[in-house]
């Protein structure tokens, strides 16, 4: 079998909720509504020269010429779907994740390699109406859709040794309207203040020129928490665009309360820190739980 290894542009596309759809519609109208969606993604690609490889139960697997394209098709899916009123009260989402690196076309039209085993985590990683991408497809996107992007996450991938940056395609209008007033808004780094992170007896401070700092059970890590609940590297807190934020890599996720009423789970999610609170590694938090961790900026 002859095989080609060259730099492709990998999504895939998967019908979010799938199962629900199934036991509230049963066998025969759930199918029916998958086959329409996977239909509704395959003509979408085709008008923005992509190419489906294949279909996998709920999912589609297609290739494209260039990252541009990729993401528009991605784009028109979402609005595309948002916009579809036909199906009553089912509302039909997808969950999409796209790559461009290496792979080998085979002679068939299979792909196989680095491009789509990463391609298949930012799909494994995104939620219902989200698109979710590599710092890397980033960089080869044009201004305005590159605009559109924000850091999103980092993930473990098979293969590779680091984890890499994960980036989230706003696509929503409101949503990259405030991106952009945001951006315009971004705080001098000098001008922001430090946090202080308090656990027990440690106390560490992090300034917007700091490395970002590693909070787990793990020796390495610059705050090290005892917890039989946390992973070795649990959070990593890093200063980007004007705010501390918080990163959840952990296997039990992170709770936080912040002293202004908001209460958050995160698992494997970013959270911009504001104002004061408190972090619990891989439990709830409540005033009786030995291992509070305070943030205060």
């Amino acid at each position: 079998m002859e095989e080609t290894q060259q730099n492709y542009t990998i999504m895939f596309a998967d019908v979010a909720g799938s199962t629900r759809i199934y036991d509230t519609l049963g066998d025969s109208k759930a199918s029916e509504l998958i086959n329409y969606t996977l239909e509704l993604m395959s003509a979408i690609t085709a008008r923005h020269g992509g190419v489906v490889i294949k279909t996998i139960g709920d999912e589609v697997m297609c290739r494209f010429p260039t990252v541009d394209n990729a993401v528009e098709t991605a784009i028109e899916i979402h609005e595309t779907l948002d916009n579809d009123h036909s199906h009553g009260d089912v509302k039909l989402a997808v969950r999409i994740g796209l790559h461009c690196g290496p792979a080998l076309l085979q002679d068939d039209g299979d792909l196989l390699g680095d491009a789509v085993n990463v391609a298949a985590r930012m799909a494994g990683v995104a939620k219902a109406r989200q698109i979710i991408t590599t710092e890397d497809t980033v960089q080869r996107l044009n201004e305005m859709l590159s605009a559109m992007c924000r850091e999103f996450d980092r993930a473990t991938v098979k293969g590779k040794a680091e984890q890499i940056i994960i980036y989230e395609v706003v696509w929503e209008q409101e949503d990259v309207t405030r991106m952009s007033t945001v951006s315009r808004a971004i705080p001098p780094a000098d001008t922001v203040p430090p946090i202080t992170i308090t656990y027990k007896d440690q106390v560490r401070t992090m300034h917007s020129t700091s490395s970002p700092m590693m909070i787990g059970r793990g020796s390495q890590c610059n705050l090290v928490v005892d917890s039989t609940l946390a992973s070795r590297t649990h959070v990593v807190i890093e200063f980007n665009r004007g705010k501390y934020i918080l990163i959840d890599q952990s296997t039990n996720g992170t709770y936080v309360s912040s002293n202004d009423g908001k209460y958050i789970y995160l698992r494997r999610e970013n959270l911009p820190l504001w104002g004061s609170g408190t972090i619990c590694l891989g439990e709830e938090i409540s005033p009786d739980k030995e291992h509070l961790i305070h943030y205060e900026i």
